[in-house]
């Protein structure tokens, strides 16, 4: 049996908003990537006071989901770690990683809310997340690291350190790990 034309008219007629949406999602999502890229460039050789500026705007443009819902429950998340509530901040950051997988941000304040509660094991998994979706992540990285430390690992701290530095040299309180534990090292070797 042949499909009538009409009928086929009205199949792409429907789809057609839904394709046209799909590529102006695409489109956003290269010029956020570009924008960041640009972001991450002018980090390399910001000064202390342009990395600032720089990291507050990385991490704005992190934090933006595409949905009024989920920023909302990434807003409510962080208020209940800032109020010290992190099994409330657990509850809403896992109602939108639920909702929001491809979200980073999600997992990495969740992450934060794990480790808060003392939880490393699943940190460390919504770690893994964040920095699958998000390579660049240099807080994720110092989070892990500073676990890894904690745990006494302090070889992989190193490794996790010295990355988050090759992306944001100017990271606070970085250098000073680095430092730290190399001279540990250094000490264990004598």
């Amino acid at each position: 049996m042949k499909p009538h034309a009409s009928l086929n008219n009205r199949i792409v007629a429907a789809l057609f908003p839904i394709l046209l949406g799909f590529s102006s999602l695409q489109a956003s999502a290269q010029a956020l990537t570009a924008g960041l890229d640009d972001l991450f460039a002018q980090l390399k050789t910001a000064t202390p006071i342009e990395t600032n500026r720089l990291e507050r705007q990385i991490w704005r443009e992190w934090s933006k989901s595409g949905s009024a819902s989920m920023d909302l429950l990434l807003q409510r998340g962080r208020e209940a770690l800032d109020n010290g509530d992190s099994a409330a901040a657990i509850e809403h950051l896992t109602a939108l990683v639920d909702h929001a997988p491809d979200f980073a941000e999600g997992w990495n304040t969740r992450a934060t809310a794990y480790f808060q509660a003392g939880l490393y094991g699943p940190s460390v998994a919504d770690i893994q997340h964040v920095l699958a979706l998000n390579p660049r992540h240099f807080g994720a990285m110092t989070g892990f690291a500073r676990m890894l430390e904690d745990t006494n690992q302090p070889d992989r701290a190193l490794v996790l350190y010295r990355a988050a530095i090759a992306i944001h040299p100017n990271l606070d309180g970085v250098k000073e790990a680095i430092d730290r534990l190399e001279a540990k090292s250094a000490g264990q070797e004598m």
